[in-house]
C-alpha cells in the first residue's frame, strides 16, 4: 500500500477507511442474521470466527485511522482535523458496543419470545444507534467542511 505523502491523499485514504468500516458493519449484520437462523441449536463456532474476523478488520481500520490522525496533526499542522477524528473514533467505539448489544438482545428475543422486555430493549438500543449515527455523520460533515477549506 502506498503511504500518502500529501494531506489531500491522506484525507482520501481516511474516507476510504470509513467506507471500509461501513462495509465491515454490513458483513457483521449479515453474518449475525445468518447465525440467528441456525437457532435454537446455534452454530456458535462459525459465529465466533466471524466475530474474530470482524474485530480484526475493525482493529486494522482503527489503527490506520489513528495514524492518519497523528500525521494530520503533526506533519500537516491540522489539529482541527485530528480532533474530528478523535471524536469519530470514540463514537465508532460506541457504535461497535451498541451493535454487539443489539445482536445479543436479538438472540435473547428469539430464544424467549414470551418475554416482551427483550423487544423493548431492542427498540431502546436501535434508538441509541440512530443517535450514534447522527453524531457520526455530523462529525464527518465537520471534517469535510474543515478539510475542504484548505483546497
Amino acid at each position: 500500500m502506498m503511504v500518502p505523502t500529501d494531506s489531500k491523499s491522506l484525507i482520501q485514504r481516511f474516507y476510504h477507511l470509513q467506507s471500509e468500516r461501513l462495509e465491515t458493519y454490513r458483513l457483521f449484520e449479515e453474518g449475525h442474521e445468518a447465525y440467528l437462523r441456525t437457532g435454537p441449536h446455534y452454530d456458535f463456532d462459525h459465529y465466533r470466527q466471524l466475530v474474530h474476523e470482524i474485530t480484526q478488520a475493525f482493529c486494522g481500520i482503527s489503527k490506520e485511522v489513528l495514524e492518519i490522525k497523528g500525521r494530520l496533526h503533526h506533519e500537516f499542522d491540522r489539529p482541527d482535523l485530528s480532533e474530528h477524528i478523535e471524536k469519530l473514533q470514540s463514537k465508532e467505539k460506541e457504535k461497535l458496543e451498541l451493535t454487539a448489544r443489539l445482536q445479543l438482545a436479538r438472540q435473547q428475543a428469539q430464544d424467549h419470545p414470551e418475554d416482551e422486555d427483550w423487544q423493548e430493549k431492542i427498540q431502546e438500543i436501535k434508538h441509541e444507534i440512530i443517535k450514534n449515527k447522527e453524531a457520526l455523520s455530523e462529525i464527518m460533515q465537520d471534517f469535510k467542511y474543515d478539510s475542504e477549506e484548505c483546497d
